[in-house]
Order: structure tokens, then C-alpha cells, then sequence
């Protein structure tokens, strides 16, 4: 083992204000338990579900936190996942691992994800958009105009499936907009794919690799928070049972649409492939996705043949280097 003096120490931000709380706290545990103790040392930052850091904070100021080489932001959905806390690490000028300010705030909001990407040739499924000072009755209206039922309804702006639900008439649709509104000011509403979910890791900053793409296998109608979290029927497959095209294809859309977001570091990439057309879509990107040993992101890098405490040490040390180019930026005349 190294001296303490030449071990990194990576601060490791877990829980939060968000309603993937929870959610944080498994992964965070995973990170925490497996962060390779020869190299680094890590120095827990639990944030309480109202906000309040417990135990210490972040100055938002440079050389402010001269305890803290390198952050690990291990807080999924608002106020960290969104930019929001990206901002803040920016501002105390500490290296941080994942996607920077830009990147996250673009990947957290389903919309925008969907607008940058088709322009840059991502295939997305259709759908509207609507905030919540538009009549819900207006947004059915454009929805049922524009692809019909079923159709799915979620908050713009969360992860984890919270607040989605899926609608096959007028009344579910209604209903759906109002549960998807308690979350966020700003919802979509897309065309139903019936089809398979997949998914793909992608690593790096400069150069972004991908993983061998899985696949989820819902254990009910869709693969909703309970399926994820709770319940434990759904499956994942590693690698997905798809063609070995279709493999190569999502590979490379998700490099593309890491590149066309300006993701860096990490993220998981979701797509859908539609059964009747083969057609594969994008479906959503999270920029700090679930990261336990057990989950997908660090599954599917296993499958790939990085182990899941040599991905982590990986991900600090493309945290360190970013900051590092960023450092020889000019912020003055």
C-alpha cells in the first residue's frame, strides 16, 4: 500500500435532494467499498435528502478544499446529475469524475437530449413536449395528432423511471400528464415502443469507447422504478440478443450521441429497438448511471474486460486529466 501522503484522496458525493435518493445511497455504498484503497482514500459527503450536507462541505471557491484531490459524484437525478452540482465543483476548481456542466444539464433534460441528437443523425422516437403552463388537454391533443396510443408520459427532467407512465386512452393520458407535472415543470410525452431495451456504457474524454452493448428484460409492462428497484423481477443480459449488426450499430450511436451531447468521463447509453421495423432509437442517456457491481454500466464494462475497481480508478483518473487540460485554459485576457 502506498503512504497516505502519495494516495489520492477522492471526496465521494452521495444522497442528495432528488428522488433518486435512494438509489444513491446503494451506489454510492458500491463505490465507496471497492475505490482501490492502495491508491486513494476516500472521504465520504453524504447530502440528507432536504439539501443539507452532514457532515462537511464544498467551498466554492479555488484552493478552498485542500483536502480533496479529485470529487466522485455519485448523486443520480436533480441537483446532481443536471449540471447543478458540476457548477460547483467548477467554481472550488476541483477535478471531478463524470460529464461536465454542458453535458449534464443537456443529458438530464429528455427534450433537449433528443433535440441535440436528431440534429446530429441520432434516430429518436417522436414526441412532444410541454411545460406546465400549457393546458393537459392540449398536450393530449398534439400527442393523440401525432403518434397516438399507447404512449409513454415522463418528467423532463429525472432518471430511474420515476414519475413515467404509460397511457392508452384520453383518461391515462390526462392522468399521466398530472403525475409526470408533480415532478417537473417540464414534460414529454413519446410514441410506445414495443420492442427490446438496450444499453451500452461509453468511457472517455477525448476518446470514447464503448462497451459490449445489454439488454433489459422488464419483469412487467415496462421497466418502471419498482422493476428496477424493488420488485427484482427484471432481467439484464449481457450481451443483448441482437444481431451482431445491430450490436456494431448501437456501439457506434452511442459514441455518437456521447459526442454530440459532449459527454466526458462516463455514461450509459439507452436505447430501444422497435420489433416490427428493426429500428433502433435512442431512449435516454444518464450521465451518472446506477453504480453498483451489479449494475449495468459496471456490468457491462466487465463483459468488456475492465473490472469494476479498475473502471473506477479509470473514471479518477480521466477526472484528473480533464482538469488537468482545463487548467491550461486562459480564463483571462
Amino acid at each position: 500500500m502506498q503512504p497516505i501522503a502519495d494516495r489520492i484522496r477522492v471526496a465521494v458525493l452521495f444522497g442528495g435532494r432528488s428522488g433518486e435518493h435512494d438509489v444513491s445511497l446503494v451506489s454510492a455504498r458500491g463505490v465507496m467499498a471497492a475505490l482501490d484503497p492502495d491508491r486513494f482514500i476516500v472521504i465520504p459527503f453524504p447530502i440528507g435528502a432536504d439539501g443539507h450536507w452532514q457532515h462537511q462541505r464544498i467551498t466554492p471557491e479555488p484552493g478552498a478544499n485542500p483536502g480533496i484531490d479529485v470529487v466522485f459524484p455519485v448523486l443520480h437525478g436533480t441537483f446532481g446529475e443536471d449540471g447543478t452540482m458540476q457548477g460547483l465543483l467548477e467554481l472550488a476548481d476541483l477535478p471531478y469524475v463524470g460529464a461536465g456542466v454542458l453535458a449534464s444539464a443537456l443529458c438530464m433534460d429528455k427534450a433537449a437530449t433528443k433535440r441535440m441528437c436528431a440534429a446530429s443523425g441520432v434516430p429518436v422516437v417522436e414526441s412532444v413536449t410541454g411545460r406546465s403552463i400549457a393546458a393537459p388537454a392540449t398536450l393530449a391533443s398534439q400527442a393523440e395528432a401525432a403518434f397516438g396510443y399507447p404512449c409513454f408520459v415522463k418528467p423532463a427532467n429525472l432518471g430511474s423511471s420515476v414519475g413515467i407512465s404509460k397511457a392508452r386512452d384520453r383518461a391515462e393520458l390526462l392522468a399521466a400528464i398530472d403525475t409526470a407535472f408533480g415532478f417537473d415543470t417540464s414534460i414529454i410525452i413519446e410514441r410506445a415502443v414495443v420492442g427490446q431495451e438496450l444499453e451500452c456504457a461509453v468511457l472517455g474524454n477525448e476518446e470514447i469507447a464503448a462497451s459490449v452493448v445489454g439488454e433489459i428484460v422488464p419483469g412487467k409492462e415496462f421497466y418502471d422504478y419498482e422493476d428496477k428497484y424493488l420488485d427484482g423481477k427484471a432481467q439484464t443480459l449481457i450481451p443483448a440478443r441482437i444481431s451482431d449488426d445491430d450490436h456494431a450499430t448501437v456501439r457506434q450511436l452511442a459514441v455518437k450521441t456521447a459526442r454530440a451531447l459532449g459527454v466526458e468521463g462516463m455514461a450509459r447509453v439507452d436505447f430501444f429497438r422497435e420489433t416490427a421495423t428493426g429500428a433502433i432509437y435512442l431512449n435516454e442517456v444518464n450521465t451518472i448511471p446506477g453504480f453498483t457491481p451489479i449494475s449495468m454500466y459496471s456490468k457491462m464494462w466487465e463483459a468488456s474486460g475492465l473490472p469494476y475497481r479498475d473502471l473506477l480508478t479509470k473514471l479518477v483518473t480521466l477526472a484528473i486529466e480533464r482538469h488537468a487540460r482545463r487548467r491550461s485554459l486562459r480564463f483571462s485576457r
